[in-house]
């Protein structure tokens, strides 16, 4: 019997994931539970397990590709009889996860009407979009009509015929340039003698329809490589690399351009930005503290055997300092609803983290609950984590406060933007040697410039510089972390 495998929402409440990598093909056996797909949502990468045990028939979708929640990504024959009709083709195993039960459930439901429906800008770290978009079927590929002898130009191209979803595809390169030479298809039709204009067939996916589209390739240019002489990823590729047979002036027109999608983590990031930034007035004010006796305290908590198995930077003694600061001044670590103000009386500490997918926010559960080598521990952990992209989206939503380290890029400073639902972020600047006036005298002292950017809504002038006022006391003399803690 074949059986569907649809796209489930992995409990995040998500609408569409990206296919990033297939860890089967067609023909390979699989089993229940048995990894078959890694997927990048707006949050996270996660790795999807087969709810079937037998053999791959199909990939219905490819690698770069977006899909909806509730869309077919692969098919499974698990040797049983039967046509493949009726409830059992879109039955899952008993003991796979409740939330991908819930996507194979939505997948057949009515749809809503889409007036009704309301897309929310989802940052990593913070909140759910709340409905699901529908694509309307596509039709099936139908070869087009001859064209008369004076219709069109020879290079006019038909309607695409749609290949298996099995056949091969590559990463896809990011640089623009001239095309390959014309493929024999397009050099025929070009070559009619009596002047007669013919269609080009083209045989290309459409997730390879829209990468050419993007880079500015033309399919009639090329040469498949796919079968029945499809062209595929790789050969929109190619063309892209391909040295420029023309040059303008002398220079070689090659890779003048590149062109990123903007999709997944970047793209949620973007427009999550765009909503805080335009509906929370922020305010951002600076303080300089000399932070010669914190980073003291770093080499000698380095020596204890606590922090054996653990790094100890300066953001740990940033991250406690805040931490603090937020228990002795609440409403610091606080969201705003429009009708209310909740005040969290916990601290999920959020840390931006840099990543080649884009920025993200993860964050400590219960931060304020733990020991400093617990919050090392944490923090080491969560880097690596993040950087690997491998943060599960538990940790990526649900933060109450965040820090941005931008010291370690070299700057002093910034005026970070608030991560939505919050209304306080705090960033760090480089550390570096400055003058500095200490008991009257001049002297060399370590210096830092934190940013305190707050939500005016809900902190106001005086409570924003009361919390910047704490953590630059507690990182001038770091034993006030014992006494207000």
């Amino acid at each position: 019997m074949l059986r569907e495998f649809r796209l489930p929402d992995v409990g995040e409440g998500l609408t569409e994931a990206e296919i990033v990598k297939w860890h089967v093909a067609p023909g390979d056996s699989v089993k229940i539970n048995q990894t078959i797909v890694e997927i990048e949502t707006a949050k996270a990468v996660v790795e999807l397990p087969c709810p079937y045990e037998g053999t791959v028939s199909a990939l219905m979708a490819d690698e770069g590709q977006t899909v909806d929640v509730g869309a077919p990504i692969i098919s499974v024959e698990d040797g049983a009889g039967g046509d493949g009709a009726g409830p059992g083709r879109e039955a899952l195993a008993d003991d796979m996860v409740p939330d991908v039960r819930k996507a194979q459930a939505s997948a057949h439901a009515p749809a809503q009407d889409p007036a009704k429906e309301k897309r929310q800008p989802v940052l990593v770290g913070y909140g759910v979009k709340t409905s699901a978009t529908r694509r309307r079927p596509r039709k099936p590929a139908s070869p087009a009509p001859s064209a008369p002898a004076s219709s069109a130009p020879a290079s006019s191209v038909a309607a695409a015929a749609v290949l298996p979803a099995s056949a091969p595809v590559a990463t896809v390169a990011a640089t623009a340039a001239p095309v390959a030479p014309v493929a024999p298809a397009a050099q025929a039709a070009q070559g009619n003698g009596a002047g007669a204009s013919v269609r080009a067939r083209v045989l290309a996916k459409p997730p390879v329809r829209k990468l050419a589209k993007d880079l500015g390739v033309d399919l009639t240019a090329l040469t498949g490589t796919g079968p029945q002489g499809s062209i595929t990823r790789a050969d929109v590729e190619a063309a892209v690399a391909a040295p420029s047979l023309a040059t303008a002036g002398g220079r070689d027109t090659t890779a003048r351009e590149e062109r990123i999608p903007v999709r997944g983590v970047r793209k949620a990031t973007a427009q999550a930005m765009v909503a805080s930034a335009f509906s929370a007035p922020h305010v951002t004010e600076w303080l300089q503290v000399d932070v010669t006796e914190t980073m003291e305290a770093v080499r000698r908590l380095r020596t204890l055997p606590e922090f054996a198995e653990v790094k100890v930077s300066p953001l740990l003694l940033v991250a406690k300092a805040l931490i603090t600061a937020v228990k002795r001044h609440p409403m610091a670590n606080a969201s705003w609803t429009g009708e209310e103000i909740v005040v969290k009386h916990y601290v999920n500490l959020g840390i931006a983290a840099a990543t080649d997918r884009g920025l993200i926010v993860p964050n400590i559960k219960d931060a304020d609950a733990m020991s400093l080598p617990g919050l090392a521990r944490a923090l080491g952990e969560l880097t690596e984590r993040a950087r690997a992209g491998k943060c599960q989206p538990a940790e990526l939503s649900g933060g109450t406060i965040t820090i941005t380290n931008v010291g370690v890029f070299g700057v002093d400073a910034g005026t970070p933007i608030l991560n939505p639902g919050e209304v306080a972020i705090l960033a760090v600047g480089q550390i570096r040697d400055m003058p500095w006036v200490v008991d009257g005298q001049l002297a060399v002292r370590k210096v830092t410039t934190l940013a305190l950017s707050f939500d005016h809504r809900v902190v106001d002038g005086e409570l924003g510089s009361y919390v910047l006022r704490d953590v630059g006391a507690m990182l001038e003399d770091p034993l006030r972390m014992l006494a207000w803690s």
